[in-house]
């Protein structure tokens, strides 16, 4: 099974990053308002994705690009 971590960048510029092992299903309960993190911020764009094959390392890096090295992580390698 694959593991996706991923980057929404929303309408109001912000990002979101998520987890997960369906990215289309994951995307389209992002689009219908069903994720309560995204929908007052729709639309977005999907900006960057990376794939694991082990879960543990796709929870764990999903958890560092929340951080605040993580963040600057992604602003500088990813976005």
């Amino acid at each position: 099974m694959k593991w996706t971590v991923y980057i929404l960048k929303c309408i109001d510029g912000k990002f979101y990053t998520g987890f997960t092992n369906n990215l289309s299903r994951r995307l389209t309960e992002h689009n219908a308002g069903k994720v309560k993190s995204t929908k007052q911020r729709l639309p977005f764009k999907l900006t960057t994705y990376i794939v694991f094959t082990d879960k543990y390392k796709a929870i764990a890096f999903e958890q560092y690009l929340k951080s605040g090295s993580g963040i600057a992580f992604r602003n500088k390698r990813l976005i």
